[in-house]
């Protein structure tokens, strides 16, 4: 069922728990999440890069893949489509193309470029049905051929890009993007703390959500994040299981492989279930399990 992200995530904030946002690249990923988020009765989002949706044909492709399968499926819980990292131009594309939710990032702007673009595209999104994100104090790692080095955002410049009439509010706290590193200091829950007080408590929105500890998760949680974007834990796992599975032998091409194992729903198979347990990981960590009818 595609709506937009708004309602789900203000549910999250006022039941203390967070929904998923895992980034899809092709129709194993994207069937895998859909089937783990209905399993577990769970709201879930499903992200899309700028990077993504071009390697998958284009936006408007990834809409009718994305509606089908989830008629196809008889998927019944809440899922959003949502342009993750998208810039000026590929929100504006997202908004006519058909997805239920954007996010703007102008977090490499300076601010008054931010607020007016935020702005437009605000109202743009808003006169067709769609949530939106908009974002401040650029996350760490690079996305989209995007680099920041993981800042702490200014609560108040915070307070008004959310007084805008954002839908929820990506905010840096050290988070990064990718694999972090053994330096890594951690989420700056103080400076979260301020945000959540500063921007009336909308949803926030925690980026580079592979690799922090369990409870710094958690902690984020109480202090107002709602929706947890994974991507990476996602990407890693379905690459080790395909590589397990070719090490094997299972994929070599020969006469004698009567399973055909190099058939790519057979090679592909061991990936898409170790997604599904990540995202299942995932959604039990963030307590989204059970949620969807609420």
């Amino acid at each position: 069922m595609l709506v937009n992200a708004t309602r789900m995530l203000q549910k999250a904030k006022e039941g203390h728990y967070a929904v998923g946002q895992f980034n899809i690249n092709n129709l194993e990923w994207t069937k895998a999440i859909l089937l783990t988020a209905q399993e577990l009765n769970s709201p879930v989002i499903l992200g899309v890069s700028c990077g993504a949706a071009k390697y998958m044909c284009g936006y408007r492709t990834v809409v009718e893949m994305v509606k089908e399968m989830d008629k196809y499926l008889g998927i019944t819980v809440p899922v959003a489509l949502h342009l993750d990292h998208g810039t000026y131009e590929a929100a504006k594309e997202c908004i006519e193309a058909g997805f239920t939710s954007i996010m703007f990032d102008g977090s490499h702007f300076e601010l008054e470029e931010n607020l007016a673009k935020t702005k437009e595209l605000v109202a743009l999104a808003h006169d067709k049905g769609l949530s939106i994100e908009a974002e401040v104090g650029a996350i760490g790692g690079t996305e989209d051929g995007v680099t920041a080095d993981g800042e702490v955002a200014d609560p108040e410049e915070c307070k008004q890009i959310a007084d805008l009439g954002v839908d929820f509010l990506a905010a840096g706290i050290g988070n990064i993007h990718g694999i972090y590193p053994e330096d890594w200091t951690g989420l700056h829950i103080d400076a979260l703390e301020k945000i959540n007080e500063a921007t009336n408590r909308i949803p926030l929105v925690l980026h580079g959500g592979t690799g922090i500890p369990d409870e710094q998760i958690k902690d984020a949680i109480e202090h107002g994040v709602s929706k947890i974007n994974v991507n990476t834990d996602c990407q890693l796992v379905f690459a080790e299981a395909t590589i397990k599975y070719c090490a094997e032998g299972k994929a070599s091409p020969t006469a004698d492989n009567v399973d055909k194992g190099y058939d790519p729903r057979k090679l592909l198979k061991p990936g898409f279930k170790a997604i599904q347990d990540k995202v299942k990981e995932k959604m039990i960590l963030f307590g989204s399990v059970g949620k969807a009818a609420e």
